[in-house]
């Protein structure tokens, strides 16, 4: 530590000395809360937060002292504010289309060094283990397979597998400034959080044991697959064997503190973070997009895009409205894509801290002071949510092959009888294939926007019109243009134009959502009601 008046250099485990801190599993804190979205920071000093690092509101926050558990082993900040400023301007080079306000020094300037909680577990891996493997060699016109048992006794130890401790801090968010070397843990004493601040762990340890388990496995057989030599002999094992005969057991389990320098933009009722690691430097940043800046950026790119196509191609009015269609049934899938992606993000349903603390709220309410109800109710849960995350894999295991024998089968007997129909529907009504092209992009256009109303509804609200429904007006208008064929060329290439201009609105709704996308709703801690995301 460093003293900013007398450049006095101090050892931060000296100054617990005087009170005993070492022996004590609590410390004495100052937690500051959010009026608005009720989200808690914990200080050592007396000083004053006069933002909320979560919602952004620029606000004198509460504030009461309190007493902590110590947590374990901390990492301390090895990256300053300035280190980080210039990492996040580096990464901000080239966020073209990112709003100016995310490049202003002043708002840059606003970055808080936050120490957030960690559980680090410790996974050991014991005892004798039998492998399958074999070996193949061909003699003349035959094959031969040995097959053999592998004995052995593991003795693998895995420390430090860290995951997110916090409800407030998104899954998303952790895992794209990790990881963290693990080797660099110091053991905690309060002096390390003087200057900085420390979020407070609100999820149970017991959320992610099982995860630390499997990541230890999948480790485990990596380098059985990799590294052993065998002679040969390649293992007969796949990833959930293995991890089954590993015999993991989950040692110990310590309350870590990991560095993170934290920034929010607030715009409206969304908010967006800037975090970068407090040890590595490593940037992730939500970064909306300014829709000035994408039609302008885009125009410039536009007009060498369009000379070179023009020199080297020249497309038939029919080809330039089959064309636009497809670039319009293009939009609607990016649409329904940015839709679902909106719904799993405003739900959490990506970020299991914030799930599993939700649900253990919801329990603590309704149990009361009932506690062996609420131990019985914590206990179902982590039980249905780690069958839900088995059942989950094994779908998403089969979703590809099931997705594979649908569109095959569907190909196999949908398109010779509707290459039949649609020959005779050409030779009676006199259309080529630009209209089955049309035609086809329109179906298509409104099965996906109709399957995804529930959606659409529940992410806005249902009170504007979908998105999508420029994109299909420009489909109808081919469609049309292309059924009754008409012979001059001014009615394709004014249908082009028409089709681009219907494109327009579902592209700025588009922009929209990708910002929606790109920013959080404000945050709401234990059913806190305050601030505008509530008005």
């Amino acid at each position: 530590m460093l003293c900013e008046h007398c450049n006095t250099h101090y050892n931060p485990y000296n100054l617990g000395e005087g009170n005993s801190a070492e022996e004590s599993k609590e410390y004495d804190v100052t937690v500051f809360k959010c009026p608005q979205c009720g989200g808690e920071i914990m200080s050592t000093d007396n000083t004053i937060a006069d933002f909320c690092s979560f919602c952004g509101a620029a606000t004198v926050l509460e504030s009461r002292i309190s007493k902590e558990l110590r947590p374990g082993y901390i990492i301390p900040f090895s990256k300053t504010k300035q280190d980080c400023k210039n990492q996040y301007k580096k990464m901000m080079k080239r966020a073209w289309f990112a709003p100016k306000e995310l490049k202003d020094e002043k708002y840059i300037d606003g970055f808080r060094g936050i120490y957030m909680p960690y559980w680090a577990y410790h996974v050991s891996q014991k005892g004798p283990v039998v492998l399958r493997g074999e070996k193949s060699k061909r003699r003349g016109d035959y094959i031969y397979t040995d097959h053999f048992d592998i004995n052995g006794d593991m003795d693998c130890q895995y420390k430090g597998i860290s995951f997110d401790a916090s409800s407030s801090f998104d899954d998303n968010i952790s895992e794209a400034i990790a990881p963290y070397d693990v080797k660099n843990m110091a053991g905690f004493t309060p002096a390390f959080l003087s200057g900085f601040y420390a979020d407070t762990a609100d999820v149970g340890c017991d959320v992610y044991m099982n995860d630390a388990i499997d990541m230890a496995g999948e480790e485990t057989y990596d380098y059985v697959s990799n590294n052993i030599p065998l002679g040969g002999v390649s293992l007969h094992e796949t990833e959930s064997t293995i991890k089954s005969k590993c015999n993991a057991v989950i040692e110990s389990v310590d309350r870590t503190l990991y560095p993170v320098w934290f920034l929010s933009y607030r715009n409206r009722d969304r908010v967006a973070y800037a975090t970068v690691n407090g040890q590595t430097g490593k940037v992730s940043a939500d970064l909306p997009v300014s829709v000035g800046r994408y039609f302008a950026g885009s125009a410039l790119l536009a007009v060498p895009i369009f000379i070179l196509l023009n020199m080297f191609f020249t497309l038939r009015p029919k080809v330039t409205l089959n064309v636009a269609a497809v670039i319009a049934l293009i939009t609607i899938i990016l649409y329904v894509f940015e839709l679902g992606k909106i719904k799993r993000r405003d739900q959490k349903l990506d970020d299991r801290g914030s799930w599993e603390e939700s649900k253990l709220s919801s329990r603590r309410y309704k149990a009361g002071t009932d506690n062996d109800n609420l131990a019985k109710q914590m206990a179902d849960g982590r039980n249905n949510a780690r069958i839900n995350r088995v059942s989950k894999k094994e779908k998403n295991k089969m979703t590809p092959l099931l997705k594979a024998v649908v569109i095959f089968a569907i190909c196999m007997v949908g398109i010779p009888n509707f290459m039949f129909a649609f020959s005779l529907f050409s030779a009676v009504f006199s259309v080529g294939s630009s209209f089955f092209v049309s035609a086809a992009c329109f179906a298509i256009g409104v099965i996906i926007t109709l399957s995804n109303c529930k959606t659409y509804k529940e992410v806005s609200g249902g009170k504007n019109v979908p998105g999508s429904v420029g994109a299909l007006v420009a489909l109808a208008v081919s469609t049309l243009i292309l059924l009754i064929n008409p012979v001059s060329d001014l009615f394709y290439y004014g249908a082009v134009i028409f089709v681009l201009a219907s494109l327009m609105f579902t592209l700025v709704e588009l922009i929209k959502y990708y910002n929606v996308l790109a920013t959080r709703r404000l945050p709401q801690f234990d059913n806190y009601k305050g601030g505008n995301d509530n008005a």
